[in-house]
């Protein structure tokens, strides 16, 4: 099957099918829900609720084709034992990680608050990477995951843009996959850092990806599904 292009900035985004992941990144009640890590560091997580129904539309997409979906957790040991010192005592935040909350210990996986979200709950089969790190390649195995299903290309949605996607993606070019963040599936506590964030991606060239709108993706898929 040809590649789908996919009107973008700073051009066309050309998405190979099969060989695309879609990559939803940290969706996790602990930052998109009250009572989580995000409240605890004082922020509004209401404002990262929007990213759910757009990211939920390209995953019923995705799925719809049968194309590979990655869900990423950041989470840490019961222990704490990749959790570095720095990263927990940083701040003055009302609760700190591995603390408990009303979700269970913050940031702690098998713990309530470190699922996703339900709308966006992984299905059997689909890749769950729970990762110590703002970036999900950071000791982990998605780069033999992704290599193991011989994909070069990946869209992203997830929060919060400017700290875990950005990340994920500066450390995906790094390595050579073709990155197209969708700009509704993604939102940050700062509304100001995601507009930002987005125009660093796209800046030069593309010097980290591509951007586009949930429409434009949603549309360039149908349109190739009638063309076939």
């Amino acid at each position: 099957m040809s590649d789908i292009p996919i009107p973008a900035r700073p051009y066309p985004y050309a998405l190979p099918p099969g060989r695309c992941a879609l990559v939803l990144i940290d969706l996790q009640r602990d930052f998109v829900e009250p009572g989580g890590f995000g409240a605890a560091l004082g922020n509004d997580v209401s404002l990262l609720g929007a990213a759910v129904g757009p990211a939920r539309a390209l995953l019923q997409a995705w799925r719809a084709r049968g194309w590979p979906v990655i869900h990423t957790r950041e989470s840490h040991a019961p222990d704490l034992s990749d959790c570095p010192p720095a990263k927990r005592e940083r701040g003055q935040p009302a609760l700190r990680i591995g603390d408990p909350g009303p979700m269970g210990r913050l940031l702690v996986r098998g713990e309530p608050g470190c699922e996703i979200v339900p709308a966006l709950a992984p299905l059997p089969g689909e890749t769950v990477i729970d990762k110590p790190g703002k970036g999900a390649f950071h000791a982990t195995p998605l780069q033999a995951v992704l290599q193991a299903q011989g994909i070069t290309h990946l869209v992203f949605a997830g929060v919060t843009t400017e700290v875990c996607v950005q990340t994920t993606m500066r450390e995906a070019n790094d390595r050579g996959y073709e990155c197209l963040l969708v700009e509704e599936a993604t939102a940050s506590y700062f509304p100001e850092f995601k507009a930002a964030t987005i125009a660093m991606i796209v800046a030069q060239g593309g010097i980290v990806g591509w951007a586009a709108g949930l429409n434009a993706v949603l549309g360039a898929l149908e349109g190739s599904k009638s063309a076939d």
